[in-house]
């Protein structure tokens, strides 16, 4: 933890990838900077592992102004929001509510005239003597993160100035990534290396920065001060990792669906049945990196796998699936 605290980047500048989201709110924060007011509340969401809760920081960096980090389950009661915004906030500053999709119905409610109207209510005493109390608050930005944006409601949704999302990351990117952390450490690291981490990371930087201190392990007890390809690979290739960047439950998943099922269409839960595995997980966890690398594909008779998966697990396509 303390070694992502000292390479998480602190601008805008230093921040790797992501330029389309960059470029936009570089210049939401120029304008606020020049209004001298608060940034716009801030909804970021995609997949696990971005770097939303880095961004969140990056942005009150550059305003200079403080955050306050929490979660939605965390917010469980409405005294709980009220506790936040009334102790923990000054003007300006940012509260950045992690999963913000779990927040309980109650505390969102309460969630309302603090994002509009930067007041809440809160009840003092219990039954017919119980009386609401308005509050006013310093005028803050919420940032909310959530890898479901589903599930968050119309209501919350629309009180949110700018809605953004984040992108899987390119293999350049990740290699990126990966260099400026290995200058941050002063760790010499190959460019090649780099290249072989960010191959394998599965398009995301939080896997890539763990993967380069797996590697950065294999060379030390090896006794190499520069981290070249081959070290990298041996590494990578002890974790379980092919040159996609699948691990032993991807293929799985895949050997299962070609060798038991004929490569498909097969439902979501009778492939889960057979993998031993919660179909929540699958879907969740293992088909978004595999239908985006095109190996399954999602029909309407259920889940089937691609030419290109036969090809990587060195199957023969069946000659029948051309003309399906």
């Amino acid at each position: 933890m303390e070694i992502d605290f000292n390479v998480r980047p602190k601008t805008l500048a230093d921040y790797v990838g992501q330029a389309r989201l960059k470029q936009k709110l570089k210049v939401y924060l120029e304008a606020a900077r020049a209004r001298q007011e608060p940034l716009d509340h801030l909804l970021l969401f995609g997949p696990p592992g971005l770097g939303k809760t880095t961004l969140a920081h990056v942005v009150a960096n550059e305003l200079g102004v403080n955050i306050r980090v929490t979660s939605g389950p965390a917010i469980e009661k409405p005294g709980d929001l009220a506790a936040i915004l009334t102790n923990s906030l000054e003007e300006g500053d940012i509260l950045f509510i992690d999963e913000i999709h779990r927040l309980s119905t109650a505390a969102e409610e309460h969630l309302y005239p603090a994002l509009e109207d930067f007041k809440i209510d809160i009840v003092i005493g219990q039954g017919p003597a119980a009386r609401t109390l308005r509050l006013e608050l310093p005028r803050f930005t919420l940032i909310g993160a959530t890898t479901r944006p589903g599930l968050i409601s119309g209501p919350l949704r629309s009180r949110f100035g700018i809605i953004e999302h984040l992108e899987f990351y390119s293999q350049e990117e990740l290699a990126e990534g990966v260099l400026r952390d290995a200058r941050l450490l002063e760790e010499e690291l190959s460019p090649e290396a780099a290249m072989e981490i960010g191959r394998r990371s599965r398009g995301t930087m939080r896997i890539a920065k763990r993967l380069f201190r797996r590697v950065r392990d294999y060379a030390e007890v090896a006794g190499e001060k520069k981290i070249s390809a081959l070290r990298a690979k041996e590494a990578l290739d002890s974790q379980g990792l092919d040159a996609l960047g699948l691990d032993a439950r991807d293929r799985s998943l895949l050997k299962t669906l070609i060798e038991r099922f004929a490569g498909g269409p097969v439902g979501l839960e009778t492939l889960a049945t057979a993998l031993a595995e919660d179909s929540e997980t699958l879907e969740e966890v293992h088909e978004p990196f595999l239908i985006q690398l095109g190996l399954i594909k999602r029909t309407s008779r259920g889940r089937v796998a691609t030419e290109l998966a036969y090809r990587h697990l060195g199957y023969p396509f069946p000659e029948t699936r051309l003309f399906e």
